[in-house]
């Protein structure tokens, strides 16, 4: 069949074939796997094909949280391709936040070359020979939802299409193709660059029955009661949440939430606390939630009706996960929440609702209360993580701001209002998060503000040198707040819940939580150029924090706090 489309090597038409679909970025770092990619890029330009824009990353860990936070802003899944397998190896802590998230991302990477001698694109030095595996894909396999190593050129249009929707079908989460260098050095003549996607994503809704059955019985509950953790999904979404619990009275609890659910000053905020809300509940209608409570410290009623709701409602991926589920529908979030807010919008709320109301309102503004009381101890002395939080807020009021907090700013103590204005670190646990992710949703929309607040720790897992210098090489000006106790303050917190009067928790310094003497992070940040102070008191925070804003409106470069905590 005769066509019009030029001929590229396989790692050329690869790229321009990811351009055709929807990929608007590859977050790379380049090895010796890399010539066939490199030529790739540099001959579709000359030949005028159209490609994603290739982004250098001088740390795979960065790539992945630059794509995650990419994603969460656009609901647009990206590339990231990284070296061999020790490229890989950094991918893979990525790999797990995204895939426990259900966030899509097309992950590549070179293989070293199959061959010794005989053909273009063998091994030429002595690294192909030892970054050779039996089975490198293990490396990321069990968060990956589907594997493959590219074996021809003529695959390269198909194998993008497929990862494509795979990756973006309910659940979503990442896939794996690994490229063999001699593969990538073929040539292809690119027939299937520019044809549509051959397969879409495959989604799933909850049934008109399932959504009409959760309507009645919210509307005959005489307490129901929701659980979030992944927020709602869309700002439509969020919108219409807040609209039903405002009207059937249903308290929202945010235990150990990811993305926000409800304005944190809404009337039916019932805060992370699931206890007395549990106690009280008939109908428990869990969103999107891994863990939706602790089994070690709450319990549900035996006659109360459980009910979960999310593209994977049993979380199917986590091999423990007992929590009771009397109705399963499996629904992408926004889908679900959108159909009940129509269905409830049909029945009458009745007078039992509004006895609930008062009593919920009154709860919850005394939670409400009690959280903001806590973020007012910091005014003498050193702050904690509540009034830094508080101050941030207040900070960053009315500017429409993305915040994530990575054991940075908790929800409690802050007012927010929109569906991406705060988010927690993935349930994982990989740390370092906070900052690649940050840069990534700044890369999606470099006019607004994007906050990363993490510990000290986390900021060192972020490997900070390679964020500093994306942020300055790619003028992404983020506000970042390492909020800095000089240790591990989440293991502490561990050790004293398990072993609350242990020899632990009386020592003088508890084993294996000190990060002391602590890096001068300010001169890590100066060293890419960025604004950046250490601050130790409240009144230096206040001038600190508009003179950080100032900069990021005026220079456009990255502004780093450095804020002594309280332990």
């Amino acid at each position: 069949m005769k066509h019009d489309s030029p001929t590229l090597t396989a790692g050329g038409a690869l790229l321009a074939r990811l351009k055709t679909i929807g990929i608007d970025y590859i977050f790379a770092n380049s090895g010796t796997d890399f010539p066939p990619i490199i030529e790739g890029l540099a001959e579709a330009a000359a030949k005028s094909v159209p490609l994603p824009q290739a982004l250098v990353m001088p740390h795979e860990g960065a790539a992945m949280g630059m794509a995650h936070g990419y994603y969460l802003a656009t609901g647009r899944a990206q590339v990231v391709m990284a070296h061999t397998n020790v490229g890989l190896a950094n991918c893979a802590i990525g790999a797990i936040n995204a895939a426990v998230e259900n966030v899509p991302v097309l992950l590549f990477s070179g293989r070293t070359p199959v061959t010794e001698a005989g053909r273009f694109g063998a091994r030429t030095v002595p690294i192909g020979w030892g970054q050779e595996m039996r089975d490198q894909t293990a490396l990321v396999r069990e968060a990956s939802k589907w594997d493959y190593e590219l074996r021809f050129p003529e695959q390269v249009g198909e194998l993008a299409d497929r990862a494509f929707a795979i990756a973006n079908s309910t659940p979503k989460g990442p896939v794996y193709v690994s490229l063999p260098r001699e593969v990538l050095c073929e040539p292809y003549d690119g027939a299937d660059i520019g044809r549509p996607l051959a397969m879409q994503p495959a989604g799933i809704s909850a049934s008109a029955a399932q959504i009409e059955s959760l309507a009645q019985r919210i509307a005959a509950a005489q307490f129901p009661v929701i659980f979030a953790q992944h927020g709602a999904g869309s700002a439509e979404a969020f919108a219409a949440l807040s609209d039903l619990v405002t009207s059937w009275a249903i308290p929202v609890c945010q235990y150990w939430a990811v993305q926000l659910a409800l304005p944190t000053d809404h009337a039916m905020h019932a805060g992370a606390n699931p206890k007395d809300l549990l106690e009280r509940a008939d109908l428990v209608i869990v969103l999107d939630s891994l863990a939706p409570w602790s089994q070690q410290a709450h319990a549900a009623r035996d006659d109360a009706m459980i009910i979960h709701i999310g593209p994977d409602p049993l979380k199917a991926r986590t091999p423990i996960r007992n929590f009771r589920s009397d109705l399963s529908i499996a629904s992408e979030l926004p889908e679900a929440i959108l159909a009940l807010s129509e269905a409830l919008a049909r029945l009458q709320p009745g007078p039992a609702i509004e006895a609930r109301r008062g009593d919920i309102t009154a709860r919850n503004a005394q939670m409400r209360q009690a959280a903001l009381a806590r973020a007012e101890t910091g005014r003498d002395g050193v702050m904690s993580a509540d009034y830094v939080a508080k101050a941030v807020s207040e900070a960053i009021a009315g500017r429409d701001a993305i915040l994530l907090s990575e054991r940075g700013c908790p929800m409690g103590a802050m007012t927010l209002t929109h569906h991406q204005a705060w988010y927690q670190e993935p349930h994982a646990g990989g740390l370092g998060w906070s900052f690649p992710a940050a840069l990534g949703m700044q890369l999606a929309d470099r006019d607004r503000l994007v906050v990363a607040t993490m510990g000290d720790g986390s900021y060192m897992f972020a490997n900070p040198v390679a964020c500093h210098q994306i942020s300055e090489a790619l003028e992404l000006p983020l506000l970042l707040i390492v909020m800095n106790n000089n240790e591990w303050a989440a293991v502490r917190h561990s050790v004293t819940d398990i072993y609350p009067d242990g020899y632990a928790a009386k020592a003088n310094q508890m084993p294996l939580t000190a990060l002391s003497p602590g890096p001068d992070f300010v001169q890590v940040a100066r060293a890419s150029r960025a604004f950046a102070r250490k601050v130790e008191t409240a009144i230096e925070l206040a001038k600190a924090l508009p003179a950080a804003l100032a900069h990021i409106a005026e220079k456009r470069t990255l502004a780093l706090l450095d804020v002594t905590m309280r332990n």
